[in-house]
């Protein structure tokens, strides 16, 4: 006899656990589970069959996994939590007796930091337990930073205390020093949501969204108390990232912070990043050691001159005989890119039209210090403080702003002759300082120089130009960026350009489809719409003709009789539709012909009919230029055709399965080409606008 089968034991009742039942097993409540879920890294689970794994579940039931719910019995937290629920419990009998005094002090060890700031536990071990690599944090930091930075711009209200916005405020400023000193910051990008950055930090690449500062309203209905658990982990973790960037590069860990300058809105200027002194005092011996042996043996190698003149006399010698040997060769081979040992290997695609690979290629320039040579002044309306981030964080190390602006700049004077850039956002406006043209008053957007003023010498740029250097590492062109010009379009370095899609980058014409831009062309051109229009005109009087001329009689359902009559009498003419059939019966050489005679006879046709109703019907030719277009256009359909008719015949010779998956890969194609084909159409229509000479 087999052994008996208890029920949940096996299967899905015995993998799964309802919430409800891991809430009575942990005996904490609803809020402390969710909290310890988010930090321990636990989601919920949905299993195969819900009867299965209970039969009291609803589609309403959240499952977890039983093996997770019995790795958190051995929480730490979990005992913090009862000791916090056991302290709330003592706070509200101490209430109801009247005691006041037992409450406050009760609530002074109450584990509150909205309030006292500091926890009484902490989430080090979690940390640690998460993320057992450090490589495992940097490629989990995404939206920790982006979390922090957007916490770090929202005002301080009771869903979102005051003490938890400025230690993600901190936290994100150290970490941008971080990014400044070790140069790390890569690429960033302007979009509606905000600034994208990219940043590489020991090989990985991390990418977080900043928000835009402006005032924040903070609704009702999004959930802070889970978005501020979110946040109370992401800020130990960004504290332990801190920490380890900082000794890394050598860095004393945390930098001073000037309490006084951030009061003055000094932001990135309120901390002073320091060396280790220790790595300082062990630096400086050894390099005047190492400076002291290079010198002697620097000294000890010093060659002979009388073995040195021997040497070169022996160069000389076989330089003599190689020319000799050579006389007869008159030319050499140059090398090739192949034979150069410096040479890189080219990635190319075996068949046309295949994946392009990313090429391998030496950077001339060194991004970090890709402004090095410049000073900035940022005037009143532009964004401060990205735009301190990224000129720091690639070399510039002068940078002023006016004093409206905060503290920390290099100098607020406008007029000071060290600056070589100015960054303006608008164009110039000036304020009046003539009370006779004007009221003399200043504004945001006014410069503090003269009506028609600029300092000789210094380039204004608007703030787009900066972004578009860093992602080109390089510095741009100024001309296209100058204050009141149209901009280029500002494009998202992230985005990689696939064969197929369109890529705004390059010309129109180059990425545009056999007959895509004919087709647009003849939609457009005035003079093919009306002659479309007319031929349509034309066939509508050709019916009405045809029922109202008494003489003509048109049998529909009779066909063998219409072609017998328009055989034996070549004279007369029997209507539109006898030509068109007996055109398209003619083949080879004759089918151009028969065009013409039917143009003829449908304008002899035409006159006819005005005739008969009294009415005057212009003869003029057509333009020949839409008639080349129409004919182009006629050639282009008739290929396309005969290349469909062709593709159903090789589709017709593949198996079911192929020809499904086929259909499949070729839906794909088209969907993508027809986007593709969209924004070319717009970008047509905005260039043809713009081609337009102004009235």
């Amino acid at each position: 006899m087999g052994r008996i089968k208890k029920k949940g034991e096996k299967g899905n009742a015995a993998n799964y656990i309802t919430r409800n039942q891991a809430i009575r097993k942990l005996q904490i409540n609803l809020g402390d589970f969710r909290r310890l879920c988010i930090w321990k890294g636990i989601f919920p689970r949905e299993p195969r069959s819900r009867k299965k794994a209970s039969k009291s579940a609803s589609h309403s039931t959240t499952f977890y996994y039983r093996k997770d719910i019995q790795y958190l019995l051995h929480e730490p937290l979990l005992q913090k939590f009862r000791d916090q629920r056991v302290l709330e419990k003592k706070i509200s009998k101490a209430l109801g007796r009247g005691d006041i005094s037992d409450a406050k002090r009760f609530e002074h060890n109450a584990a509150r930091p909205d309030k006292t700031g500091k926890p009484t536990y902490t989430l080090n071990h979690v940390v640690r337990e998460r993320y057992p690599t450090f490589v495992d944090a940097l490629r989990d930091l995404d939206d920790c930073l982006s979390m922090l930075f957007l916490f770090a711009n929202l005002p301080s209200t009771d869903a979102v205390p005051a003490k938890m916005v400025a230690r993600c405020e901190r936290l994100c400023l150290e970490f941008q020093h971080y990014l400044i000193v070790s140069h790390s910051l890569r690429k960033s990008f302007l979009s509606i949501k905000g600034v994208y950055y990219q940043a590489n930090i020991q090989g990985e690449d991390i990418l977080w969204l900043v928000p835009y500062k402006f005032k924040q309203q903070v609704v009702g209905d999004i959930d802070f108390r889970v978005m501020g658990t979110f946040v109370e982990f992401y800020m130990t973790l960004l504290g332990f990232v801190n920490y380890r960037v900082y000794t890394s590069v050598g860095l004393k860990y945390p930098p001073k912070f000037d309490e006084s300058k951030d009061a003055q809105a000094a932001e990135l200027g309120a901390f002073t990043v320091e060396s280790e002194k220790t790595m300082g005092a062990i630096e400086a011996p050894a390099a005047a050691a190492a400076a002291a042996a290079a010198a002697a043996a620097a000294k000890e190698l010093k060659p002979n001159p009388k073995v040195q003149q021997k040497v070169d006399k022996l160069i000389k010698e076989m330089n003599a005989e190689e020319k000799e040997d050579t006389n007869g060769i008159t030319e050499l081979a140059a090398p090739t890119e192949e034979d150069a040992p410096d040479a890189l290997d080219k990635f190319e695609p075996a068949v046309a039209g295949g994946d392009i690979l990313p090429q391998p290629s030496y950077s001339t320039t060194n991004p970090g210090k890709l402004f090095s040579n410049c000073t900035f002044f940022l005037s009143r309306e532009t964004p401060r403080a990205p735009l301190e981030f990224i000129l720091r964080a690639f070399g510039c190390r002068r940078i002023g702003w006016d004093a409206v602006l905060g503290e920390g700049a290099f100098t607020h004077d406008e007029k000071d002759e060290r600056i070589t850039h100015q960054i303006v956002d608008r164009p110039i406006v000036r304020a009046a300082m003539n009370q006779e043209n004007g009221d003399g008053e200043d504004n945001q957007t006014a410069q503090k120089l003269g009506p028609n003023q600029q300092v000789p010498g210094r380039v204004y740029v608007q703030p787009q130009w900066v972004w578009d250097s860093i992602n080109e590492e390089e510095l741009k062109g100024v001309n296209s960026y100058v204050p009141g010009a149209q901009l280029p379009p500002h494009l998202s370095p992230f985005v990689k350009s696939t064969a197929g899609q369109y890529d705004p980058t390059v010309a129109l014409e180059d990425q545009e489809l056999e007959g895509e831009a004919l087709d647009s062309d003849i939609e457009s051109d005035p003079d093919v719409e009306e002659a479309e229009e007319t031929n349509g005109n034309d066939l509508a009087v050709k019916d009405l003709s045809i029922d109202a001329h008494p003489d003509m009689d048109v049998d529909e359902g009779d066909d063998d009789e219409d072609e017998e009559s328009a055989e034996g009498d070549n004279d007369s003419f029997g209507g539109f539709s006898e030509v068109e059939e007996n055109g398209a019966a003619e083949s080879g050489d004759e089918e151009d012909d028969d065009d013409d005679d039917d143009d003829d006879l449908r304008r002899r046709q035409l006159e006819m009919d005005a005739e008969m109703r009294g009415e005057h019907v212009s003869s003029e030719p057509q333009d020949p230029k839409s008639k080349a277009k129409a004919e182009a256009k006629k050639k282009h359909a008739a290929k396309a055709k005969q290349e469909a008719e062709e593709l159903e015949r090789r589709k017709g010779m593949m198996s079911k399965k192929k020809r499904r998956l086929y259909e499949k890969m070729e839906y794909g194609r088209n969907k993508q080409s027809a986007e593709a084909e969209k924004l070319r159409a717009k970008r047509r229509k905005i260039e043809k606008e713009l081609a337009k000479p102004e009235a």
